[in-house]
């Protein structure tokens, strides 16, 4: 699959406006959970990169 594949297949985001505040609210704490998963994530290759560059400039 290429991204053009992938733009095409997202799924709809939901009619926000018919949501009540509560899964609003759930929604929110679901994409801040997702969120700080990702920055984890990041956080990782970081110091992956910086390892494995500290070790190739040698």
């Amino acid at each position: 699959m290429d991204w053009d594949e992938a733009e095409r297949r997202k799924p709809a985001l939901p009619k926000f406006e018919t949501m009540s505040i509560e899964d609003l609210e759930d929604r929110i704490l679901a994409l801040e959970a997702e969120i700080a998963t990702i920055r984890g994530v990041i956080k990782a290759k970081q110091a992956a990169r910086g390892s494995a560059d500290s070790f190739f400039k040698k």
